[in-house]
C-alpha cells in the first residue's frame, strides 16, 4: 500500500539530510579504508533502508515501485557503495523471497533482511556463465532431507559481508537451459561453502565482491526457495524488473550529484577572465548532462507507475536500464572534461564516480543483454 505524500516527503526528506550530512562527508574515507564505517551501516538500518521493498507485515517499509525509485534517486546522490551494500537486501536478495519463498522462509529471513541485521547476496553468476546465465553449473543433488551442493559462483556481490546467499544450482542435470535450475537459501557459516579472496575492481571501493564456492556443502531441503524445484530461474527473472528500475534509479541519483559538482566548479573556475560557464562549449555539455538526465528520470518513473498499476514492464526496466547505464557514463566523462586537469586529480572526487559508473552498465545485465531483450520483446508482441 503507498505512503501518503506527507509520510512519503517526510521519509525522502530524511534520507536527502542523511546522505548530504553523513555519507557525503564519508565518500572519501570509504574510498581509501575499502569499507564502510560500522556507525553508518548502523545508521543506515535504523532508518529502514535495508527494508525499502521487504512488506510491512516483514518489518519493511513496503514502499511500491514509485516510492522505492524516489528514495533510489537520493541515494544515488552519493557513493554508489553504500548503496550497493543495502541494494541487495532491497532487491534480489529479498524478493525472490517475497515472491516466490514459503512463508516459513518470509518470516525466518524478511524481518532479518529488512532491519539489516542479516545482508543479503544474490549467488547466480559463474565463471563459465555470465549473460548466459541458463548455462550454469553449480548442482544441487538431492541426498535423504538434504542437497548437496557444488560449483562456483564468481563476482558475487555482499559476499564477504552476506549472511544469507541466494543460490541458483542445477537440480536436474539432464535438463539443459533454465528448466532444470533451482534456488535455495543458504546461510554463512554452512559447512561446505567458502569464500574466495575479495576481487580487486576498478571502482566502487566500499563495495566487495569475490568468488562462493560450494564443495560438497550440505543444505537442508526446506532451504529450497519455494519448496518447488525448477523454479529457480523463473524466480531470478521475475525480480529482475524492480532491480533493473532501481539501478536506473540509482544512474540518475548519481548523474544529477556530477551534474551539481560540474556546474559549481564551471561557475568558481575563471579561465581568459572569466568564469568557465560562461563558454558555450561548456554550457553545451551542462545541457546535454541536464537533458540525458531529466529524460532517464522520466523514464524511470513512468516505468515504475505502471509496474505498480501491475502492467508487465520488462521491456520498459530495460530500456531504463539501457538508457540510464549508459546516460551516466556519458555524464561522468563530460564532468570530468569540465573539471580539465583537475577531473583526473583524487582530490575533487569527479574520478572517482568516473570509475565507480562503469559497473552499472555490466550488472544487472549489460547493455547488450538489454538490447537483446528489448528487440526480441519487440519482435514477440509484434506476432502476437
Amino acid at each position: 500500500m503507498a505512503l501518503d505524500e506527507d509520510t512519503l516527503e517526510q521519509l525522502l526528506d530524511t534520507v536527502r539530510r542523511f546522505v548530504r550530512e553523513r555519507l557525503v562527508p564519508n565518500e572519501e574515507r570509504v574510498a581509501e579504508e575499502d569499507a564502510i564505517p560500522a556507525e553508518l551501516v548502523q545508521e543506515m538500518a535504523e532508518l529502514g533502508l535495508f527494508g525499502l521493498s521487504v512488506p510491512q507485515e516483514y518489518e519493511g517499509l513496503g514502499l511500491t515501485m514509485s516510492e522505492e525509485v524516489k528514495v533510489a534517486f537520493e541515494l544515488g546522490r552519493t557513493s554508489p557503495a553504500f548503496r550497493s551494500l543495502l541494494g541487495t537486501n532491497n532487491g534480489i536478495g529479498s524478493q525472490g523471497i517475497v515472491l516466490d519463498g514459503t512463508e516459513e522462509q518470509k518470516h525466518k529471513y524478511l524481518p532479518k533482511l529488512a532491519r539489516g541485521e542479516i545482508i543479503g547476496s544474490f549467488a547466480l553468476t559463474e565463471p563459465d556463465s555470465g549473460s548466459d546465465a541458463s548455462s550454469l553449473r553449480t548442482t544441487a543433488r538431492r541426498d535423504g532431507d538434504h542437497y548437496v551442493l557444488n560449483g562456483t559462483k564468481r563476482f558475487i556481490t555482499n559476499a564477504p559481508e552476506a549472511g544469507l546467499f541466494t543460490v541458483m544450482a542445477r537440480t536436474d542435470t539432464a535438463q539443459k537451459g533454465a528448466r532444470g535450475i533451482s534456488a535455495f537459501l543458504v546461510e554463512a557459516g554452512t559447512p561446505g561453502l567458502r569464500l574466495g579472496k575479495p576481487d580487486r575492481k576498478m571502482g566502487q571501493r566500499g563495495a566487495h565482491t569475490c568468488d562462493v564456492i560450494f564443495e560438497d556443502c550440505r543444505v537442508p531441503a526446506e532451504q529450497l526457495l519455494g519448496g518447488i524445484e525448477g523454479q529457480g530461474f523463473k524466480t531470478a527473472m521475475k525480480v529482475l524488473d524492480r532491480g533493473r528500475l532501481h539501478i536506473s534509479a540509482v544512474c540518475v541519483g548519481v548523474a544529477e550529484r556530477l551534474i551539481e559538482d560540474a556546474l559549481s566548479y564551471a561557475i568558481e573556475r575563471k579561465q581568459f577572465g572569466q568564469p568557465i560557464a560562461e563558454f558555450q562549449l561548456i554550457q553545451a555539455m551542462l545541457a546535454d548532462s541536464r537533458t540525458e538526465a531529466y529524460a532517464a528520470r522520466s523514464m524511470v518513473l513512468d516505468a515504475a507507475r505502471r509496474r505498480d498499476a501491475g502492467e508487465t514492464v520488462t521491456t520498459e526496466a530495460s530500456c531504463c536500464k539501457l538508457f540510464a547505464s549508459e546516460m551516466v557514463g556519458r555524464v561522468a566523462d563530460r564532468a570530468v572534461q569540465i573539471h580539465g586537469g583537475a577531473g583526473y586529480i583524487a582530490d575533487y572526487g569527479v574520478e572517482r564516480f568516473y570509475r565507480d559508473v562503469r559497473l552499472f552498465r555490466l550488472y544487472e545485465g549489460t547493455s547488450q543483454i538489454q538490447q537483446l531483450v528489448i528487440a526480441r520483446n519487440m519482435i514477440r508482441e509484434h506476432s502476437q
